[in-house]
Protein backbone atom coordinates (compact mmCIF):
# COMPACT_ATOMS: atom_id res chain seq x y z
CA UNK A 1 0.00 0.00 0.00
CA UNK A 2 2.97 2.02 -0.43
CA UNK A 3 1.86 5.41 -1.96
CA UNK A 4 5.50 6.55 -2.19
CA UNK A 5 7.34 5.90 -5.44
CA UNK A 6 10.78 4.18 -5.51
CA UNK A 7 14.15 6.06 -4.63
CA UNK A 8 16.39 6.64 -7.71
CA UNK A 9 19.14 6.90 -5.67
CA UNK A 10 20.26 7.46 -2.46
CA UNK A 11 19.41 10.79 -0.79
CA UNK A 12 22.77 12.48 0.73
CA UNK A 13 22.37 13.17 4.45
CA UNK A 14 21.20 16.06 4.50
CA UNK A 15 18.79 15.52 1.71
CA UNK A 16 17.51 12.73 3.97
CA UNK A 17 17.11 15.40 6.59
CA UNK A 18 15.32 17.79 5.07
CA UNK A 19 12.62 15.14 4.05
CA UNK A 20 12.83 14.16 7.15
CA UNK A 21 11.68 17.42 8.43
CA UNK A 22 9.23 17.88 6.27
CA UNK A 23 7.56 15.33 6.81
CA UNK A 24 7.32 15.54 10.41
CA UNK A 25 6.18 19.45 10.47
CA UNK A 26 3.69 18.69 7.07
CA UNK A 27 2.30 15.97 9.21
CA UNK A 28 1.87 18.52 11.94
CA UNK A 29 0.45 20.64 10.06
CA UNK A 30 -2.04 18.58 7.79
CA UNK A 31 -3.16 17.38 11.11
CA UNK A 32 -3.97 20.83 12.43
CA UNK A 33 -5.36 22.55 9.56
CA UNK A 34 -6.81 20.23 7.11
CA UNK A 35 -5.22 18.54 3.73
CA UNK A 36 -5.21 22.48 2.33
CA UNK A 37 -2.71 23.76 4.54
CA UNK A 38 0.21 26.44 3.27
CA UNK A 39 2.76 24.41 1.72
CA UNK A 40 5.07 27.37 2.21
CA UNK A 41 4.04 27.49 5.74
CA UNK A 42 5.18 24.24 5.85
CA UNK A 43 8.34 24.87 3.89
CA UNK A 44 9.24 27.65 6.42
CA UNK A 45 8.80 25.81 9.79
CA UNK A 46 10.44 22.56 8.45
CA UNK A 47 13.77 25.44 7.81
CA UNK A 48 13.86 25.01 3.98
CA UNK A 49 12.87 26.93 0.51
CA UNK A 50 9.54 26.12 -0.47
CA UNK A 51 11.73 24.93 -4.29
CA UNK A 52 13.41 22.00 -1.90
CA UNK A 53 10.40 20.98 -0.26
CA UNK A 54 8.87 20.67 -3.97
CA UNK A 55 11.64 18.71 -5.37
CA UNK A 56 11.14 15.80 -2.90
CA UNK A 57 7.21 16.09 -2.99
CA UNK A 58 6.36 17.26 -6.52
CA UNK A 59 2.53 18.30 -5.09
CA UNK A 60 0.15 18.10 -2.38
CA UNK A 61 -0.80 15.12 -3.28
CA UNK A 62 2.88 13.69 -3.12
CA UNK A 63 3.62 14.72 0.37
CA UNK A 64 -0.19 13.81 1.84
CA UNK A 65 0.65 10.24 0.46
CA UNK A 66 3.93 10.44 2.14
CA UNK A 67 2.32 11.59 5.64
CA UNK A 68 -0.11 9.01 5.80
CA UNK A 69 2.66 5.70 5.14
CA UNK A 70 2.24 5.36 9.26
CA UNK A 71 -1.58 5.40 8.92
CA UNK A 72 -1.26 2.66 6.42
CA UNK A 73 0.52 0.31 8.64
CA UNK A 74 -2.16 0.81 10.98
CA UNK A 75 -5.02 -0.07 8.75
CA UNK A 76 -3.60 -2.87 7.40
CA UNK A 77 -2.86 -4.02 10.69
CA UNK A 78 -6.73 -3.58 12.10
CA UNK A 79 -7.05 -5.24 8.64
CA UNK A 80 -5.28 -8.86 9.73
CA UNK A 81 -7.13 -8.30 12.67
CA UNK A 82 -10.47 -8.15 11.47
CA UNK A 83 -9.58 -11.45 9.06
CA UNK A 84 -8.99 -13.36 12.01
CA UNK A 85 -12.77 -12.40 13.07
CA UNK A 86 -15.26 -16.15 12.83
CA UNK A 87 -18.26 -13.72 11.48
CA UNK A 88 -17.89 -12.40 8.42
CA UNK A 89 -20.65 -10.00 9.27
CA UNK A 90 -18.91 -8.30 12.17
CA UNK A 91 -15.30 -8.84 10.12
CA UNK A 92 -16.67 -6.13 7.44
CA UNK A 93 -18.15 -3.62 9.68
CA UNK A 94 -14.88 -3.91 11.97
CA UNK A 95 -13.43 -3.29 8.23
CA UNK A 96 -15.21 -0.54 7.49
CA UNK A 97 -14.70 0.72 10.75
CA UNK A 98 -11.14 0.99 10.40
CA UNK A 99 -11.22 2.51 6.85
CA UNK A 100 -13.68 5.25 8.03
CA UNK A 101 -10.83 6.33 10.70
CA UNK A 102 -8.42 6.42 8.08
CA UNK A 103 -10.31 8.26 6.15
CA UNK A 104 -10.92 10.53 8.74
CA UNK A 105 -7.22 11.16 9.51
CA UNK A 106 -6.99 14.54 8.27
CA UNK A 107 -9.31 17.62 7.59
CA UNK A 108 -10.46 17.36 3.94
CA UNK A 109 -8.54 13.65 3.46
CA UNK A 110 -12.20 12.21 1.72
CA UNK A 111 -11.89 15.28 -1.19
CA UNK A 112 -8.50 13.89 -2.83
CA UNK A 113 -9.39 9.98 -1.81
CA UNK A 114 -12.26 10.63 -4.02
CA UNK A 115 -10.27 12.68 -7.15
CA UNK A 116 -7.54 9.95 -6.68
CA UNK A 117 -10.66 7.03 -7.35
CA UNK A 118 -11.49 8.82 -10.62
CA UNK A 119 -7.62 9.63 -11.46
CA UNK A 120 -4.88 7.00 -12.05
CA UNK A 121 -2.49 9.98 -12.02
CA UNK A 122 -3.29 10.83 -8.47
CA UNK A 123 -0.29 9.27 -6.17
CA UNK A 124 -2.98 8.36 -4.11
CA UNK A 125 -4.23 6.36 -6.84
CA UNK A 126 -2.36 3.15 -5.56
CA UNK A 127 -3.47 3.21 -1.80
CA UNK A 128 -7.14 3.86 -3.26
CA UNK A 129 -6.70 0.70 -5.06
CA UNK A 130 -5.55 -1.45 -2.29
CA UNK A 131 -8.50 -0.24 -0.13
CA UNK A 132 -11.12 -0.71 -2.59
CA UNK A 133 -9.26 -4.12 -2.78
CA UNK A 134 -9.42 -5.27 0.94
CA UNK A 135 -13.04 -3.73 1.17
CA UNK A 136 -13.94 -6.28 -2.16
CA UNK A 137 -12.36 -9.15 0.17
CA UNK A 138 -14.59 -8.43 3.30
CA UNK A 139 -17.23 -7.75 1.17
CA UNK A 140 -17.25 -11.01 -1.01
CA UNK A 141 -16.78 -13.13 2.53
CA UNK A 142 -20.02 -11.84 3.88
CA UNK A 143 -22.27 -11.86 0.40
CA UNK A 144 -21.06 -15.66 0.65
CA UNK A 145 -22.45 -16.56 3.94
CA UNK A 146 -25.56 -14.42 3.39
CA UNK A 147 -24.70 -11.70 5.32
CA UNK A 148 -24.45 -8.93 2.96
CA UNK A 149 -26.51 -8.16 -0.15
CA UNK A 150 -25.57 -9.53 -3.46
CA UNK A 151 -25.91 -5.93 -5.47
CA UNK A 152 -23.31 -4.23 -3.09
CA UNK A 153 -19.90 -3.73 -4.91
CA UNK A 154 -16.63 -3.31 -3.53
CA UNK A 155 -16.49 0.82 -4.74
CA UNK A 156 -20.20 1.58 -3.59
CA UNK A 157 -19.56 0.27 -0.73
CA UNK A 158 -16.13 2.56 -0.41
CA UNK A 159 -18.01 5.10 -1.37
CA UNK A 160 -20.48 5.11 1.08
CA UNK A 161 -17.57 4.97 3.76
CA UNK A 162 -15.70 7.65 2.08
CA UNK A 163 -18.87 9.46 2.67
CA UNK A 164 -19.59 8.96 6.31
CA UNK A 165 -15.97 10.11 6.77
CA UNK A 166 -16.67 13.10 5.17
CA UNK A 167 -19.41 13.68 7.44
CA UNK A 168 -17.69 12.91 10.53
CA UNK A 169 -14.48 14.91 9.42
CA UNK A 170 -16.28 17.99 8.34
CA UNK A 171 -18.92 18.20 11.46
CA UNK A 172 -17.06 17.38 13.87
CA UNK A 173 -20.06 14.79 15.22
CA UNK A 174 -19.60 12.93 18.39
CA UNK A 175 -19.26 9.46 19.21
CA UNK A 176 -23.50 9.89 19.60
CA UNK A 177 -24.05 11.02 15.88
CA UNK A 178 -21.58 8.45 14.72
CA UNK A 179 -23.00 5.02 15.84
CA UNK A 180 -25.96 6.66 14.17
CA UNK A 181 -24.88 7.36 10.90
CA UNK A 182 -23.01 3.65 11.31
CA UNK A 183 -26.36 2.24 12.40
CA UNK A 184 -27.82 3.39 9.13
CA UNK A 185 -24.81 2.34 6.66
CA UNK A 186 -25.16 -1.28 7.86
CA UNK A 187 -28.94 -1.62 7.30
CA UNK A 188 -27.85 0.00 3.72
CA UNK A 189 -25.43 -3.32 3.04
CA UNK A 190 -26.63 -6.07 5.12
CA UNK A 191 -28.81 -8.82 3.46
CA UNK A 192 -31.58 -8.80 5.74
CA UNK A 193 -31.77 -4.92 5.19
CA UNK A 194 -34.03 -5.64 2.16
CA UNK A 195 -35.73 -2.78 1.90
CA UNK A 196 -33.65 -1.12 -0.99
CA UNK A 197 -33.36 -4.36 -2.97
CA UNK A 198 -37.77 -4.67 -2.69
CA UNK A 199 -38.45 -1.29 -3.82
CA UNK A 200 -36.58 -1.19 -6.99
Amino acid sequence: MNTNPPDKSPLRADARRNRDSILRTAARHFAANGVNTSLDEIAREAGVGPGTLYRHFPSRDALLAATLTERQADILARADAAREMACSEAALTEWLRALQDYLATYDGLPAPVLTAIQEDTSVLAISCETLVALTGEFLTRAQKDGRARATITPQGLFLSALGIAWVLNRAGVGETHRRELEAIFVVGYRERGRLLDEAE
